[in-house]
């Protein structure tokens, strides 16, 4: 297949990348059908409960996709993927069954529900991450617009197909769809010959220490923490809509589960025709231009449909819906893929869908609360509200172009030179870098330091500080703490960005000529015997361990 480096569609030229695409869009249309099957099957309940099968597909997102993060970052993805397959495939046979038996009761369809979610939160982290494995770094934001096509193609053709099959020949058919449509994914995952590539983790770091590490990274990473700003005002007043749509279709259009699934056609239309618009929207309006520019569209929609308009206009309202959606969602996505380095890409993208999902996830029994109380047309009113107030929050706090940020790998540390080999969790250790810079830098070189101080804590730093020396002011001290000995190597070698390299060299440049850093490593002296010069203990033999590392 030959495509243009920069058309929408380049990245299916990567035959692994194109492979995957397909049999998502064949799962992602079972799950669409299955969504309408379940929405359908409660839609004769309280709105309340209803909503309830956003939430339950959504919440286990919230809970699990930073342990699926570290599981991403730790292990083989293309295994995490695989295993994530078959657990869902496990979980829709057992829906399928109980629905042909006429025992889905709705606890037990949310609880099910609720399962499925689990296995989309296992998957969700290890399957982003992967992109850069199977396109260049420049299709990024193309990958992320075909994602979205993706889901959307399915929307398209999932939800009006589903609402077919349930008005024709029941749930249970959608169900058993939707659990055949989990083997092609796995099937490719089977074929796929994953180059191996070395992992960079830390050796003895516990599952709890590296889902610390995501959050510390994603804590001290600006431009990170902007898009899960960008993402928290957009989802809430966006989930809206897919919590109150069978609720329209059923409430104030008198649709039954095909006209609902047709609706839910109409979206994902739209969000196919956004994905040929989309670059030629991003060139026009720029980034925070196509995020304010898809609350607005996403906020007439909801105002259109709080009218109780007839049908064709409900439609009609709903295609440029798709589009806002679709411009919003791949801009965020690639925002922050470009902005994360591999060591912690899986964690850090398991925050985003937190943020996501967990918009979502909470929002939908709020909407179902007020539907119930103040009614649909309220519920609707508000979404379109806050909506608004995102966009018009996208000039106070936009998003910051991500040309000049590079993660990309860099190991230029050189190795340690110690007088003894520590143990891997050996630790606490205290690094201090010693800088001599003339008076008239100071400044300069303590607000260039403030980058750097955000880059150690990024890789690890427990805590950081600069100090000037009071007997010799041009002599200033940078100390940082850091867990054990492997994880101060992991910063060494795996973790350092190019980024972290240029934040260095900065504040280098203002060094006093002819003078460079001195590097120095302590260990915590009160959990064991000292070493003396000679490099024995105080009061013993030789030692190739560390002069006071912690056992750990």
């Amino acid at each position: 297949m030959r495509l243009a480096d920069g058309s929408s569609w380049a990245p299916l030229a990567a035959r692994v990348f194109r492979a995957l695409w397909i049999a998502q869009l064949v799962s992602n249309t079972g799950t669409w059908m299955q969504t309408v099957g379940a929405q359908w099957l409660l839609v004769g309940h309280s709105a309340s409960l209803m909503t309830l099968v956003q939430t339950a597909a959504s919440l286990p997102v919230v809970l699990l996709a930073l342990p699926s993060g570290v599981l991403a970052d730790r292990y083989d993805r293309r295994k995490v993927l695989l295993a994530a397959q078959f657990s869902l495939l496990a979980v829709s046979t057992a829906l399928t069954v109980l629905a042909f038996r006429g025992t889905l009761a709705p606890g037990l369809l949310l609880a099910l529900t609720f399962l499925l979610g689990c296995g989309t939160a296992l998957t969700g982290p290890a399957w982003q991450a992967i992109q850069p494995e199977l396109v260049e770094r420049e299709q990024l934001g193309q990958a992320a617009a075909l994602g979205a096509v993706n889901m959307n193609l399915a929307r398209a053709v999932g939800p009006a197909l589903g609402g077919v099959v349930v008005a024709a020949a029941g749930a249970g058919w959608v169900f058993a769809f939707n659990a055949l449509s989990y083997l092609g994914i796995a099937t490719v995952l089977l074929l796929w010959r994953r180059p191996v590539a070395p992992r960079p983790a830390v050796r003895g770091e516990g599952f709890l220490a590296a889902v610390q590490a995501g959050r510390r990274y994603v804590r001290h990473a600006p431009g990170v923490r902007r898009v899960l700003l960008r993402t928290a005002l957009f989802v809430p007043g966006a989930a809206a809509l897919w919590s109150l749509l069978p609720l329209v279709a059923s409430r104030s259009l008198g649709l039954g589960p095909g006209g609902y699934g047709v609706l839910l056609g109409v979206v994902g239309v739209g969000a196919v025709a956004g994905a040929f618009a989309l670059p030629a929207a991003r060139r026009g309006l720029g980034v925070n231009g196509t995020l304010a520019a898809g609350s607005a569209v996403f906020a007439v929609t909801l105002v259109v449909l709080a009218t109780a308009p007839p049908p064709w206009l409900a439609a009609a309202a709903l295609l440029p819906a798709g589009l806002a959606w679709i411009g919003v969602l791949s801009t965020l996505n690639a925002a922050v893929q470009q902005r994360l380095p591999g060591w912690v890409r899986g964690r850090g993208l398991a925050v985003h869908l937190m943020v996501f999902q967990g918009g979502q996830a909470l929002t939908a029994p709020v909407w179902g609360a007020l539907a119930d109380g103040p009614g649909l047309t309220v519920s609707l009113l508000i979404g379109a509200g806050l909506l608004v107030g995102g966009a018009l929050s996208v000039r106070r706090l936009p998003l910051r172009a991500a040309d000049g940020d590079d993660p990309s790998p860099s190991d230029h540390w050189p190795v340690p030179p110690l007088v003894f080999e520590p143990g891997p969790a050996d630790g606490p250790v205290l690094v201090s870098v010693t800088y001599r810079i003339a008076p008239q830098d100071w400044s300069a070189f303590t607000d260039r330091m403030r980058h750097v101080a955000r880059s150690r804590r990024r890789i690890g730093a427990l805590t950081w500080g600069l100090f000037q020396d009071g007997d010799d002011p041009c002599r200033f001290v940078e100390n940082y703490l850091v867990a054990s000995w492997s994880e101060h190597l992991a910063q060494h070698h795996g973790r350092l960005t190019a980024d972290d390299r240029r934040f260095e060299e900065q504040a280098r440049e203002l060094l006093a000529e002819g003078v460079a850093p001195e590097v120095t490593h302590a260990f915590d002296a009160t959990s064991g015997p000292v070493v003396t010069a000679g490099g024995h203990d105080a009061d013993g033999p030789p030692r190739t361990g560390p002069p006071a590392g912690r056992r750990r």
